[in-house]
């Protein structure tokens, strides 16, 4: 079992910055595909990012792409999500995920952290 723990939530301007991290706890990190997926009140849950093992690959939701970063460092077990001009329609719950199957299907991934809440204001 992987546990997931998500940090660095929390309420910013619109064209802000912040800093999510997920850290990683119990079996061996690196082999896994980690990402981000985030959830609004009355939407459905939304692919935002994902890294391969080696952090060689990544993959981004097209409402992100050019405005968030994902990154890892599989020494310290820990996936962090860069997220720069932040608009009012990335407000939602952010939960990092982490497995082996498709990228983009939340269900084909394994372990799930509890979610941190993203809210920007206009």
């Amino acid at each position: 079992q992987v546990q997931l723990v998500e940090s660095g939530g929390g309420l910013v301007q619109a064209g802000g910055s912040l800093r999510l991290s997920c850290a990683a706890s119990g079996r061996t990190f690196s082999p896994y595909v980690m990402g981000w997926f985030r959830q609004a009140p009355g939407k459905e849950r939304e692919f935002v990012v994902a890294i391969v093992g080696s952090g060689g690959s990544t993959y981004y939701g097209d409402s992100v792409k050019g405005r968030f970063t994902i990154s890892r460092d599989n020494a310290k077990n820990t996936v962090w999500l860069q997220m720069n001009s932040l608009k009012p329609e990335d407000t939602g719950v952010y939960y990092c995920v982490g497995g082996t199957g498709a990228y983009t299907s939340y269900s084909s991934y394994h372990y799930f952290g509890q979610g941190t809440q993203v809210t920007v204001s206009s």
